[in-house]
Parts: C-alpha cells; sequence; structure tokens
C-alpha cells in the first residue's frame, strides 16, 4: 500500500506524493492484496499511503503520486466554476486565516478544507519554505541545532499541509480536488529536489558527522545523520550539469506518470458497473453481498432496488467483486467480472502499457545516472535486504510452497468435478468459487454465516482490549474532539499510565465514489521534542487509519468478514508502531526512518493475534443475541488457517518475483513485452498456466504508482520477522498471562518503541535475541518440512 517520511527532503518528497503501499490492503491483505489470504488480482494499492519508502533515494518516491479515489459527480458544474470563480475573487486563500490548510492547529480542519484552497494555500507555504531554505543555506551551521533542528521545522510545516491534502484527496476525492492537486505536484517536486541536490546542506551534514558535534549525538540522531548523508546521494546531490538537469526532468516526469497511471486505474475501476435483474443470476450470493449491490444500485438511481428483488449493481470495488468471484454461482457473471477486473487500465484512453514502459525506462536511467547497474539495486540501497538476499529469500519459500500450491489446485479441482463440474480443468474465475465451496465442505465452515459474529463496535472493543493487554495502554472514544472529513469517521485517544500518549482516525467504510480502495495507515503528525506545543515536554503522534469494509445495512452494523477483521488489525499495528514509539526525535520516531522492509513487522504480527482464543472470544459474539461465536466454530477456523497456504503464498511470491525482474533485468522495447516477462516469470511461480489476457500489471499500483517498486518483496521479508516475533509469544506459552504480558511488553519496548532510531535487525534482536529465521512462517503456514 502507502507514508513512512523518515527525513527532510526524502520525507517532503514522500509527502508530496502519498500513496501506500498492501493491496492491501490491496494491501497484499484484504485491501489491496492479502499477504497471504487473498484469492484475488490485486485491485487497489494497499499502498500503506501511509508508508513512503523509507528514506529511499529522496526521490524514489518522488514519483508516486497518490492512490486517487473517485470522483462524486452529479452536481451543476456551471454553479460551482460560478461560485468557485466568486469566492476566488472575494477571498484571499493566501492568507492563513482565510484558508484552513495555513492555520497552525494540532489537529488538521479536515471539515474546512476545500478544493480552491490548495492552489494557493499550497504555493504560499512554498514560497515561505524557498525563503527559509536560503537563510539556511547561507549560514549553515554543522551542529545538530544548527542543521538538524531547522529542517525538520520545515519538513514539519510542509507535511503539515501537504499531508491534508493528500489524505483528502484518498478518501474524498473530487475532480476539482484532482485538478488541484496536479496543478502543484511539479511546484511539491521541485522543493524536494531541492532540498535533496543543496550542497550547502549536504557539507553541513558531512561536517556535522566528521566534526566535534558527532561525539555528541545520540544513537537516533546518528541514524538522522547517516540516513540524510545516504539520501543527498541518492538525490542527486553529486549530479552537475546536464545529468543533475536530467535527473530533475525524469523526476517530474515520473511523478506526472504515477499520477496518470494512478487516475487510470481509478476511473477504469468506476467505470465498470454490472446491473443484474434476474434472480437467477444471483444465485449463491450471501445476503450482505445482495444488501450491498441493492444499495448501489439505488445510489445509481434504481430506487425501488431491494436486496430481495433487485435490480442489484456490481462493480470492481473490492467488496463487491470478491463476493461474485467467490460466491456467484452464475459462472458467466464470475468471467466477466473476473476479466474486467484483470484488464482494468489496459484499453483506450486509460491504457497504462505505456506508461509501465515509460516509468520503467525513466527508473533505468535514474538508476544508471546515480551510478547503480539497476533500479533494483538503487531501491536496495535504502533497505534491510540486498536483491541478492531478497531473491534467495523469495526461492526459499518458493520452493517451499511449489508443491503445496499443486495440491491445492489439485484438490479444488477434483472436488469441483465430483460436484458435476464437466470441463477437466478449472478457468482462473472458477478457483476461488470452488476453493471456497472446498472450504466450506472440509472445515464445514462458511464465512459469511461468521458475519453476525464480527460487528465493527465489537471488534475494535477487543482489538482495543489486546492493546491494553499486551503493552498497557487504553483506547477511549474522542470523538468530537478533533474536526473530520465525513460523519463515519470516529476519533480516538490513547492513554498511557491515565495519559494522552497518541491520538487516532478511523475511518473504516467503503465509499467508492469518493475513497480509494485498500487499506492503510498514514501518520497526522510524529512525536517530536523539538515542536513540542507550549507547556508539553513533546509533541504526541497521531495517525489515521483507513479501511474499505462492508458498511452498515439497514438498521445492522457494519458486520465483518473475518479477512477485514485481520485487515482492521493489520493497520492497527502499523498506528501502534506510529504511536507507541518513545523516541523523541521527530525524524525517526514511529513509523519514520524504519526500513521498507520491516514496516510491516507490527501490521503483520497484530494480525496473529486474530487466531488466539482468548483475543478472539473477546470480541467474536453475536451482534443481536450477544452469543459467543460457538466453539466448534472458532475450531473449524483454525483449523482452515493455512488452508490453501502453498497458492496464497506463491501468489505473493509472483508478484514479488515479477517487481523484482521487471527492475532488475527487463529493458522496455527490446524483445519481450511487460506482459511476456510476466508470463515468463508465471512459469515457476504459478501452477495454472498464464491468463492469455491477464493485464493485471496495468493495476499494479503498488510498484508503478506506490512505494513498492522493487520492493513488494518486502512483505515476505517483514513477514517472516513478523512470524517469529509471534513465535516468541508461542514459546513463552499463550496461556501464560504473565508470560503473555511480560513479552508483548518488551515487543513494546522494542519494536514498537525504538521506531526509526535503530537499525531494525539490531532492534529485532533486542527483542529475540537473536538474528530472525523462516521457520516460524512457514509452520504458520503449514509448509515446514516433517521431520523424518
Amino acid at each position: 500500500a502507502g507514508s513512512r517520511h523518515p527525513r527532510l527532503a526524502s520525507r517532503i518528497l514522500r509527502s508530496i506524493m502519498r500513496v501506500t503501499a498492501r493491496a492491501g490492503s490491496v494491501r497484499a491483505t484484504a485491501s489491496g492484496v492479502r499477504s497471504t489470504k487473498s484469492v484475488l488480482p490485486v485491485s487497489v494499492t494497499p499502498v500503506k499511503a501511509c508508508f513512503t519508502a523509507p528514506a529511499a533515494a529522496r526521490s524514489v518516491l518522488a514519483s508516486q503520486p497518490f492512490s486517487f479515489g473517485l470522483t462524486p459527480i452529479r452536481r451543476n458544474m456551471a454553479t460551482e466554476a460560478a461560485q468557485v470563480a466568486e469566492a476566488t475573487t472575494t477571498v484571499d486563500y493566501t492568507k492563513a486565516e482565510n484558508n484552513p490548510l495555513l492555520k497552525d492547529v494540532f489537529f488538521p480542519l479536515f471539515d474546512q478544507v476545500q478544493p480552491e484552497h490548495v492552489v494557493p494555500g499550497v504555493r504560499t507555504l512554498l514560497a515561505e519554505l524557498h525563503a527559509e531554505i536560503d537563510e539556511l543555506e547561507k549560514n549553515v551551521v554543522p551542529t545538530w541545532e544548527g542543521l538538524v533542528e531547522p529542517l525538520e521545522r520545515i519538513s514539519d510545516r510542509h507535511h503539515r499541509t501537504w499531508s491534508v491534502v493528500s489524505h483528502l484527496k484518498g478518501v474524498k476525492d473530487s475532480e476539482a480536488l484532482r485538478k488541484a492537486v496536479e496543478e502543484v505536484q511539479p511546484e511539491n517536486v521541485k522543493l524536494g529536489l531541492r532540498l535533496s541536490q543543496s550542497k550547502p546542506l549536504y557539507e553541513g551534514f558531512k561536517g556535522l558527522k566528521e566534526g566535534p558535534a558527532w561525539a555528541g549525538l545520540s544513537e537516533g540522531q546518528r541514524r538522522v545523520v547517516d540516513h540524510e548523508l545516504r539520501d543527498f546521494v541518492l538525490g542527486g546531490v553529486a549530479l552537475e550539469g546536464e545529468a543533475r538537469e536530467r535527473y530533475n526532468a525524469i523526476q517530474q516526469e515520473l511523478a506526472q506518470l504515477a499520477t496518470k497511471f494512478s487516475n487510470n486505474v481509478l476511473d477504469a475501476t468506476k467505470a465498470f458497473k454490472r446491473v443484474v435483474t434476474d434472480k437467477a443470476d444471483v444465485e449463491g450470493l450471501p445476503a450482505s453481498a445482495l444488501g450491498l449491490a441493492a444499495q448501489t444500485a439505488k445510489k445509481e438511481g434504481h430506487e425501488a432496488a431491494t436486496p430481495e428483488n433487485g435490480p442489484w449493481v456490481f462493480t470492481l470495488d473490492f467488496p463487491s467483486y470478491f463476493a461474485v468471484i467467490t460466491h456467484a454461482k452464475n459462472r458467466g457473471l464470475r468471467e466477466e467480472l473476473y476479466r474486467a477486473n484483470i484488464s482494468r487500465a489496459s484499453k483506450g484512453d486509460i491504457d497504462n502499457t505505456p506508461i509501465i514502459d515509460k516509468v520503467l525506462a525513466l527508473r533505468a536511467e535514474k538508476a544508471r545516472l546515480l551510478g547503480y547497474p539497476t533500479y533494483a539495486h538503487l531501491s536496495m540501497a535504502s533497505k534491510m535486504a540486498t536483491l541478492e538476499k531478497a531473491e534467495a529469500l523469495l526461492e526459499e519459500l518458493r520452493s517451499a510452497s511449489f508443491a503445496a500450491a499443486q495440491k491445492d489446485l489439485q484438490e479444488v479441482t477434483q472436488f469441483a468435478q465430483e460436484q458435476g463440474f464437466a470441463e477437466p480443468s478449472l478457468k482462473w474465475w472458477d478457483v476461488s468459487f470452488w476453493a471456497e465451496r472446498l472450504r466450506e465442505a472440509r472445515y464445514d465452515l462458511n464465512e459469511e454465516a461468521l458475519r453476525p459474529y464480527f460487528s465493527l463496535p465489537k471488534v475494535l472493543e477487543g482489538m482495543f482490549a489486546l492493546a491494553h493487554r499486551l503493552f498497557d495502554v487504553t483506547v477511549v472514544p474522542a470523538d468530537g474532539e478533533a474536526p473530520v472529513w465525513h460523519s463515519d469517521v470516529r476519533f480516538f485517544k490513547v492513554l498511557k499510565a491515565g495519559e494522552p500518549k497518541a491520538y487516532f482516525y478511523l475511518d473504516p467504510y467503503s465509499r467508492p465514489a469518493e475513497k480509494r480502495g485498500g487499506a492503510w495507515m498514514a501518520d497526522v503528525v510524529g512525536q517530536s521534542k523539538l515542536l513540542a506545543p507550549p507547556g508539553s515536554r513533546v509533541r504526541l503522534p497521531v495517525a489515521h487509519m483507513v479501511c474499505n469494509q462492508m458498511p452498515p445495512v439497514g438498521d445492522k452494523p457494519s458486520l465483518m468478514t473475518f479477512r477485514e477483521v485481520e485487515t482492521l488489525f493489520h493497520e492497527f499495528g502499523h498506528a501502534l508502531q506510529h504511536m507507541l514509539t518513545e523516541v523523541e526525535e521527530g525524524m525517526v520516531a514511529g513509523i519514520r526512518g524504519v526500513e521498507w522492509d520491516a514496516v510491516e513487522l507490527p501490521s503483520q504480527f497484530m494480525e496473529n493475534w486474530c487466531y488466539d482464543q482468548k483475543t478472539l472470544y473477546s470480541f467474536a459474539k453475536h451482534y443481536e443475541t450477544g452469543e459467543p461465536l460457538p466453539l466448534e466454530q472458532y475450531q473449524r477456523l483454525k483449523a482452515a488457517k493455512t488452508f490453501r497456504s502453498g497458492t496464497m503464498m506463491l501468489r505473493q511470491i509472483h508478484f514479488s518475483c515479477v517487481d523484482l525482474e521487471l527492475h532488475a533485468r527487463f529493458t522496455p522495447g527490446q524483445g519481450q513485452s511487460i506482459f511476456e516477462r510476466d508470463a515468463a516469470v508465471a512459469q515457476r511461480t504459478q501452477v495454472m498456466p498464464p491468463f492469455p489476457e491477464d493485464r493485471f500489471l496495468c493495476a499494479f499500483s503498488h510498484i508503478f504508482a506506490g512505494g513498492y517498486s522493487a520492493g513488494y518483496f518486502s512483505y515476505k521479508w517483514a513477514e517472516v520477522l513478523s512470524a517469529d516475533a509471534f513465535g516468541a509469544f508461542e514459546e513463552a506459552g499463550l496461556e501464560d498471562e504473565g508470560a503473555v504480558a511480560a513479552t508483548g511488553r518488551r515487543f513494546r519496548d522494542t519494536v514498537l518503541a525504538l521506531g526509526g532510531s535503530v537499525a531494525p535487525a539490531e532492534v529485532f534482536r533486542r527483542f529475540r535475541g537473536r538474528d530472525p529465521s523462516t521457520t516460524a512462517l512457514l509452520q504458520h503456514n503449514g509448509l515446514a518440512p516433517v521431520a523424518a
């Protein structure tokens, strides 16, 4: 998915293009591409809009736009234009008193910001920041107070303004906001490039490291300086003349291409609507899916639509698409949606194919300008892994899962044929449907039947109770204490020892007309001693968590699938790392400064607790009766955890291998097309023949419009860490409350507390007492070799 705003210029560039990355929650998770559970092509980036790539080349993400949501368009455009024109002639939006983007407030004025505020507000801010940089460059003092602190203030001012714009772009999109963002984005990129290529500032950081002040810096402060020096180099500070001009032109073009890529994906997703009027065509679909389809139909003008009698409107929005591909008995309907989804943004005016070719060529050229053989090598310069280590891990996991995936396919095919499926092999639009039927038969488990036990209010209660159990913090509602952007949004406060520690927003429901798909967490502000309000020791961190689960239907609360429960826990894990940090240096506090391939550790760690019996039963209660989930259902749910785990593992490995292949060994226009290379990789990463019309790459926003370019492997890299971390609790004994609490406090005081102030490998060793191992991941997925 998607922003780890690590530092200064890199943070500004990343903030400019805020997206996220996990498909997931299409996060290689339910929102995006589920890391171990998804059975569908990634349909949106979960780009953890949150997490910008670590301090990778400051400009590595300069090409990343937002993951755009989609535009509500029913309005009188002439009237609106007249109103905007009148407003702009009578109100000066460059003044802070008239522009909520420029007001110095702790909680952003999300409810007041309008598209017309963006261009004048951002331009005013940029002008002020350029003036501040001018003064700083004239008087560089190579000390922490003289150099780093002024830059932190500059970075924070930019972030607090631009992050509001980028956030609203993801959750409350409109045509006017899209145009405003596109207008000022090049100016934003220009600011980031200026900072990353400032020789006076670079020399100042070199002087800080080589001078007497270095000895007095803390471990976290030294990390900031080291990463800044690395990122100056990756940002092109050493380039001169034509090389620098070309580098900067590439950055601007990549930013524009990424924006266009995202717009095309979202426009293609929004364009597809399938109206169904015959009851026979929706046979097999659960009541929740029919309710959502009828609700969508009403919004599309079918005012008499009902869940029982239709008409129903199905879209490529994940909750709608997933229901059809998994449950619809109508094979033709499944095929139609599958083909539409797998070919999004690959035709006509919104064809992303030429954009991908251009992006790959520009990234390769940029890497060569910076002295790297390929873009993959450039990407790895700011990660834990090297290209060789990343590919070695993927091969280890591929070898462990390939035979299991072959067996998965054989079992599903045999089951389908036993149920009357007449063809010798399954098509791509058959697999999810028959796999779900096999899961139901084998485990007597119907995921839709579990929804009443997973109401959002109860799930939140249980999740917050787990945070108290493990980390000794309390989460309480704080609705009304901060402005919000939609009536669905909740606001919470985190207490530690009875005192405020952090705050966060939760925007849980799908709104496909204005909100991009996926799930993500992003920082609003980070913890910082330097930026503490008057009378406070530090500025407290604030985050937002965004999901896209099914909204309440009628008088029922939002009833969640188990996958949606996992997604919520996943994003809460990210938020906890941001909120429970004990680091006071703002540029390495919380999620900031954490290497990209380590940032998924807390999020994937939290997913494991969904299967813990005590945790699950703290919220798995029927929303009407309060009755707990029957024990046999829990046992079946746990038994089904490893169902088709080889297939799910292989799916993520395929995405990761294609990503590295395209960025390390592919040259556009020389032989194979991107789709032919994708199919070639699939020969060793898929057990079904590649689908000839597969154009999934045209919607793979993670790597072409998000922070995961040459980094999608990070999901698996971090999953090794997270599985091993959860293994510490298993070894201590999940039934031993004292041991669980003690281990939880140790996790809090290392993984969550240290943020980016300590190298992630060392953070892991401080928690686990050793280096990570793949053993726990393979065991959790039922893929570990059986001892003789």
